[in-house]
């Protein structure tokens, strides 16, 4: 298959517009980091435009490697103890009633940055109580304890990326392995959480690689899946194996559904964080999230 263009089925909004300038310049303003822009999103003209994005704390260096991501990776030089009331203010400005938080991997840190992470989670809630939080996280190399750190901050929607399906994972992933992950979403909801996870196709992985990963996905008892296209930031990293057609990401859709996975965006441009309110509001209704958990005890 000739990869080497981009078929019609896959274009992105230009960054333009008064909603884009905006959240621009609230970025620069408040000396945040998004994911939209470490990690090349296509989406950063339709989200900016709406006026929303997804802020990435802890820094932009990440101390992972995988094959997949733009992010750049290093030892990162600093630990910003300031940035969670930035963040918090930065929320309460674009006024979200749904807001998306991630972060690069700090494994050098003893805590993995869980205590960042937790006070980010508790600012913005101090700061913007009416807001529902969703946070995707690194795997803390599957250490409970730095995980409870983040959930005892009571966030609304825990999610972390299986990113592809078991066999990749070294290669594509890296330093994660495929059970860690899924035991860092299995804990989470044992502890009563709403639960997300997204996987990219295109990597290589073959259909019956993708049934057995939205099955193990299933069983977990996760809420929330994404299935998105990967696109490859630059010629060293992972090669694209193929484009999926939009028929085809339909098919997994019906198929996430029908194996009990309670909501399932898959399209080629669908991301993490890519309409996460919506997503948020198709699983709970018109309940809002905070109910949910803490009838759940967390």
């Amino acid at each position: 298959m000739d990869t080497t263009r981009k078929p019609s089925w896959l274009r992105a909004k230009l960054p333009t517009g008064p909603g884009y300038s905006a959240v621009r310049k609230l970025v620069d303003d408040h000396s945040l980091h998004t994911v939209c822009q470490s990690a090349q999103c296509p989406n950063l003209g339709e989200c900016w435009s709406r006026g929303t994005a997804t802020v990435m704390i802890l820094g932009n260096i990440c101390t992972r490697s995988c094959n997949f991501c733009a992010i750049q990776t290093g030892r990162p030089t600093e630990l910003d103890l300031g940035e969670p009331a930035r963040v918090a203010d930065a929320v309460a400005k674009m006024n979200l009633k749904h807001c998306v938080i991630t972060s690069v991997a700090r494994d050098e840190l003893a805590d993995g940055g869980a205590g960042v992470w937790a006070a980010t989670i508790r600012a913005v809630r101090h700061r913007n109580p009416h807001t529902a939080i969703e946070v995707l996280t690194p795997d803390w190399k599957g250490n409970t304890a730095h995980l409870d750190t983040v959930l005892d901050a009571k966030p609304d929607i825990f999610n972390h990326n299986l990113e592809t399906v078991e066999r990749l994972q070294k290669p594509v992933r890296v330093q994660a392995r495929y059970e860690r992950s899924r035991s860092i979403l299995q804990h989470a909801k044992s502890r009563g959480f709403t639960t997300k996870t997204g996987i990219m196709l295109g990597l290589g992985e073959e259909e019956h690689e993708i049934e057995k990963t939205l099955r193990d996905i299933a069983s977990d008892k996760t809420d929330i899946l994404t299935i998105g296209q990967y696109l490859q930031p630059t010629p060293q990293h992972w090669k694209i194996a193929r484009w999926v057609h939009p028929d085809e990401f339909v098919r997994w859709k019906e198929f996430g559904l029908s194996i009990g996975i309670g909501v399932v965006e898959s399209g080629a441009m669908v991301r993490s964080s890519y309409h996460a309110d919506e997503q948020s509001l198709k699983y709970t209704g018109t309940e809002h999230l905070n109910t949910a958990n803490a009838l759940a005890g967390v």
